[in-house]
């Protein structure tokens, strides 16, 4: 069951850096025929990437237990990655504006595309 475990988190930081990859992707597309609603999609994905990052920056903050082993340590981790992800996912979709990163990415893509 650990090797399991191990091997779900091998998994997510490749999803993960393929997440990185994702947003590079979307983010480098052109969007001059794109309607309002993928616009916002594509702030949305910024500011919940953002933000996950920054709430990755804020858990190396908190010092680390000295009685954690290495396997727990894996796992521990695995599901922090996966929690830190839906947080920032539920941050930005929770109200109308999230954050209001999205929103103020929307309306200068908006005026880079004169749309």
């Amino acid at each position: 069951m650990i090797s399991g475990i191990g091997g779900s988190y091998e998994q997510a930081l490749t999803q993960a850096t393929g997440s990185n990859k994702k947003l590079d992707n979307t983010l480098s597309k052109d969007y001059t025929n794109s309607s309002d609603e993928e616009l916002m999609e594509v702030a949305k994905e910024f500011e919940a990437y953002f933000l996950e990052q920054m709430f990755k920056s804020m858990q190396k903050m908190v010092p680390e237990s000295e009685y954690t082993s290495s396997t727990t340590k894996t796992m521990t981790e695995y599901y922090q990655e996966q929690l830190l992800s839906e947080y920032a996912n539920n941050a930005t979709e929770t109200s109308d504006e999230g954050v209001g990163i999205a929103q103020l990415i929307y309306e200068q893509m908006k005026r880079n595309y004169n749309l």
